[in-house]
């Protein structure tokens, strides 16, 4: 997990290992400051030269001046290194996603990756600023502070026996009563997420349903039990401050009592007043240190969470790759289903699709009907391998898909989905998410193809018109033909409609499928539909039922041979042959 989060650092290793060079200069710094401040006391209580006491002055007042730019330029270098990773990190992170495959992302739910994205990796970037920062500092403070203690205190240096096994014993029990309650934080920012991304996107639903006060019952339940989880947790954080608050008030008693009465007693030939004022100075460095090693502690084990969330994204293999040598030229659109079987997951128990055997000739209009969960949208996904097959071979242009490249194949295969989606801009940037390079020309002849242009005109700004984000702005039939008129634009070999006419009226169906026939004679055409008349003039109808092909062909052989088709008609036209 480490290895594989470390290679995101990237060039931000440079800044890292500066800062801690610089944590490593600006630790020496502090501890050999309070060495040189007890020996010029002791040397001002002996009656030496003013003089001395500039140069010793002085060579402090440098000292702190190149701590303090140890530390500035360690925060400068730290906080490069440790913004870049988390850059990185996302990037890697979010560049892993657009290789999945519809099976990988069945893997992982939606809010969840934006927390992965988001919450996870703010935790895994504070976490590696720690560690490169104050993760080297605390320890070296510690181990420099507690030799120079005992270099200077002697007898006062027993103090440390006692309090900084009390401190790190009690530290470390804090740590591991609150890290269960931090665990469990993370998951609970998923169902947050998940809250509030479902109420922003189906907002006119809830409104429409009256179901206001529900959500924000919802959403306050899942806010109530992170703030618990938190609260637990800081609760028992807390413990942190007035155990470090008595063992700092422990240790000064400590020395100011025994070290005076050593001093007084031996006149200051066992301690003196510069080795007390040490003591001090050293015993808050040690005690501090080991306050910011219980931080690191806590954050870490926080963080280590984070790491295993954001790994797990990592760490999936993309199902769908490219073959070794992938074939980059389509030779047509033809598509044939061979004994193809299909399970969505290894450990599933039923086929989504079994038994498909389909031939599907370059530039035909195929018409696909059936009940919901019968099998149409899984059928056609397995054309530009948004899933594998799990039996039996697909190919197209007489070729298996796996052997294509997968760009390649999917530049050929246009699809409109049954969910249609489109992204904040004007519409003509929305158009040419088929085709960059797309001229206003060609934009506007997929409009009319797709039966937009008109509405679109109606528009003050016209094909500048700004699109919010989703298409919350438009309607869902003018949505549909928009993204009609995306996949057009891209001018595929095959073109795949997944119901997504069901929202435009009978006669701009009409008119989009006229327009098909007429304009891509040469695309084949695969037309997902509930309607009957959307697929009636298509040149091969086929049925869907419970993941297999109950009946394939013409509008009139199925009227004769099929019982789902005869009954869907019927439904439809309440039984009139003419309709």
């Amino acid at each position: 997990m480490i290895k594989r989060l470390s290679s995101s650092v990237g060039k931000y290793k440079y800044p890292a290992i500066l800062t801690m060079l610089f944590m490593v200069g600006e630790v020496v710094i502090e501890c050999f400051i309070p060495f040189l401040t007890a020996d010029l006391v002791n040397r001002i209580k002996a009656g030496t030269a003013i003089s001395n006491v500039i140069q010793t002055g002085s060579i402090l007042i440098l000292l702190a001046f190149c701590s303090l730019a140890f530390g500035g330029l360690a925060a400068f270098t730290a906080a490069k290194a440790s913004t870049g990773f988390a850059k990185n990190l996302r990037r890697d992170v979010f560049h892993k996603i657009q290789k999945y495959s519809f099976e990988n992302i069945d893997h992982f739910s939606s809010s969840s990756l934006v927390t992965r994205l988001t919450t996870d990796i703010s935790n895994v970037q504070m976490a590696f600023m720690m560690l490169i920062r104050v993760a080297i500092r605390s320890p070296l403070m510690l181990i420099f502070a507690i030799i120079m203690a005992y270099r200077m205190g002697g007898p006062l240096a027993s103090t440390f026996v006692v309090v900084v096994p009390i401190l790190a014993i009690g530290l470390f029990m804090v740590g591991k009563f609150a890290m269960p309650a931090f665990r469990s934080v993370f998951k609970k920012y998923d169902k947050l997420n998940e809250s509030i991304e479902e109420n922003v996107r189906a907002m006119r639903v809830v409104k429409g349903f009256s179901r206001e006060d529900y959500e924000k019952e919802k959403f306050a339940s899942a806010a109530d039990n992170i703030c618990k989880d938190f609260t637990k947790a800081e609760r028992i954080v807390a413990l942190n401050s007035p155990l470090m608050q008595f063992c700092l008030y422990f240790n000064m008693i400590f020395i100011l009592i025994i070290g005076s009465k050593l001093t007084i007693t031996s006149k200051g030939t066992m301690v003196d007043v510069g080795q007390i004022s040490a003591m001090m100075t050293y015993g808050m460095q040690i005690l501090m240190s080991l306050m910011m090693l219980s931080m690191i502690y806590v954050m870490l084990t926080m963080s280590i969470e984070s790491m295993k969330r954001i790994s797990e994204v990592l760490a999936e293999e993309p199902v769908l790759t490219n073959p070794e040598h992938p074939l980059m030229e389509l030779k047509d659109g033809s598509v044939i289903f061979e004994n193809v079987a299909l399970k969505y997951t290894k450990t599933a128990k039923q086929n989504a699709l079994s038994s498909i055997n389909l031939t599907i000739e370059s530039g035909m209009t195929v018409g696909v009907i059936g009940g919901t969960g019968s099998g149409k949208s899984t059928l056609v996904q397995l054309i530009p391998r948004l899933y594998d097959v799990t039996e039996g071979r697909v190919k197209v242009g007489g070729i298996n898909v796996k052997d294509y490249d997968l760009k390649a194949l999917r530049d050929q295969v246009a699809m409109v989905l049954q969910k249609n989606l489109l992204f904040s801009g004007t519409i003509k940037d929305n158009i040419r998410w088929g085709n960059q390079e797309a001229t206003d020309e060609e934009i506007i002849e997929a409009c009319k193809l797709a039966q937009a242009h008109e509405f679109i005109l109606s528009f003050p700004e016209g094909y500048d018109t700004w699109i919010e984000q989703g298409g919350t702005n438009v309607s869902g039939g003018q949505k549909q033909r928009l993204c009609i008129a995306r996949a057009l634009i891209k001018k595929p070999k095959i073109l795949i409609l997944d119901d997504s006419t069901s929202a435009v009226d009978t006669r701009t169906d009409a008119l989009i499928q006229e327009g098909f026939k007429n304009f891509i004679p040469h695309t084949t055409k695969i037309i997902i539909a509930q309607r009957i008349s959307s697929v009636k003039d298509a040149d091969l109808i086929v049925v869907m039922d419970h993941g297999t092909i109950s009946d394939a062909g013409t509008h009139d052989s199925l009227m004769r041979t099929s019982e789902i088709y005869q009954e869907v008609y019927k439904q439809q036209t309440g039984g009139d042959q003419n309709a």
